[in-house]
């Protein structure tokens, strides 16, 4: 232990010696660690955010639509447009499904809108959806203030909105919203209940919706052909049933063949949050690449400060085998100071990736969380580095012959 100790001591004293050439050997080897530890800071801060975030949907619901709601790469865009529109009509037959309680069939405005009053104007940011009673149920809306819509709303074709929180900041901050109007396109409408707030996700908020009758939806900005249909099974143990119900169901409405392939998406939490995941493996996997290429730069540095340093201590490693140092105590005293060096590479760029992620979460909002196994990685990886990568130094300065090393000069 004493002589680990002064081995250690002895490493750190090269160090000193020679800072700016340490440094710049260890570049790699921070470089490796920091990548590490802030991009898995990163992914690990999204996965946290996003696994409340997919939580879109209530429990035991599922969506269906014509697009995809989630795609990585180049998309078929033709192959989307040619898929027929999933129509009311089909919505509405999903309702008698034995698995079914509730179908939320919804029309959503192709782009974001403006709120308005007769005072205020808010930016085109407003998602809008003409909407049934069930859109409550199937996405997860808590109401936080009135209430949301009714079936008579639906009938009567009432002009009435049901907001996210974002609508009551922008146009009656610090006010009671309720029975107050709010114009969509200049078309009046009556403030029936604010939902609960959701915060945001990826930097999005949650709460820039609004939800209308789609009755009065249709009458005011024209019929939306194709609809969003969100499904909850009459018990989260029955959605996987429910699932096949619908899937079996859709494909009898719209014609498929047993050999055709679904002409439209289903989505849920669970899938969602598959979809992430997968695009976490791939973010990792690059982190990990770039992380290895960085050590093998910040390893080789390691293998050439060490042969330089066996090159100047030839004299020194003379006498200490001349007064009875083992070729193992020799080895062991090199490779420990390349191991030495390479940590203290790690430790400081795991310092640097924490503090990049730390400074992006509280400078620009993002979300980040440092993962204790990203740290323990990249300490054991810089580690493993100065291990291999001493090894030839230290064999070479093991095997010097004392008497033609104390000759050296």
């Amino acid at each position: 232990m004493i002589g680990l100790l002064d081995t250690i001591a002895m490493a750190l004293g090269t160090l000193r010696a020679n800072v700016l050439r340490s440094v710049l050997t260890l570049l790699g080897i921070v470089i490796g660690a920091a990548t590490v530890v802030a991009m898995m800071s990163f992914t690990e801060g999204l996965k946290i955010q996003m696994t409340s975030g997919f939580a879109m949907l209530g429990a035991g619901a599922f969506q269906v639509q014509k697009w995809p709601a989630f795609q990585f790469g180049p998309r078929d865009h033709r192959k989307y447009e040619l898929r027929p529109d999933l129509t009311r009509e089909q919505g509405e037959a999903l309702r008698e499904l034995p698995n079914v309680r509730w179908v939320s069939i919804e029309e959503w405005n192709r782009g974001p809108v403006a709120l308005s009053t007769r005072e205020k104007v808010t930016k085109p940011s407003f998602d809008l959806c003409g909407a049934v009673p069930d859109y409550e149920y199937a996405n997860g809306v808590t109401v936080g203030q009135g209430r949301f819509l009714t079936q008579t709303d639906i009938q009567l074709g009432r002009r009435v909105i049901f907001v996210g929180p974002d609508a009551v900041d922008a146009l009656y901050p610090g006010q009671d919203p309720l029975g107050k109007e709010i114009r969509v396109r200049g078309v009046p409408f009556e403030v029936i209940g604010v939902a609960q707030r959701q915060g945001s996700l990826l930097g999005q908020s949650k709460d820039a919706w609004a939800v209308i009758p789609w009755t009065a939806y249709e009458r005011a900005f024209g019929r939306i052909r194709n609809n969003n249909i969100a499904i909850v099974a009459t018990s989260p143990e029955d959605a996987p049933r429910a699932l096949e119900q619908v899937i079996g169901k859709l494909r009898r409405l719209r014609g498929l063949s047993p050999q055709e392939e679904n002409d439209f998406e289903v989505f849920s939490n669970e899938t969602s949050a598959q979809i992430f995941d997968n695009l976490a493996r791939i973010v990792g996997a690059a982190t990990f690449g770039i992380c290895g290429l960085a050590l093998l730069v910040g390893g080789i540095g390691i293998m050439n400060i060490m042969l330089v340093s066996v090159s100047e201590r030839t004299r020194e490693i003379g006498v200490r085998k001349a007064l009875g140092a083992r070729r193992g105590r020799i080895l062991s005293q090199f490779l420990v100071e390349s191991v030495t060096l390479s940590v203290l590479g790690g430790l400081a760029g795991v310092a640097v990736g924490a503090g990049l992620a730390l400074g992006a979460k509280a400078v620009f909002d993002l979300p980040a969380s440092i993962p204790l196994w990203a740290v323990v990685v990249s300490l054991a990886s810089a580690g493993g580095a100065g291990l291999l990568f001493g090894i030839y130094p230290a064999a070479r300065a093991s095997k010097l012959d004392p008497v033609e090393a104390m000759r050296t000069e």
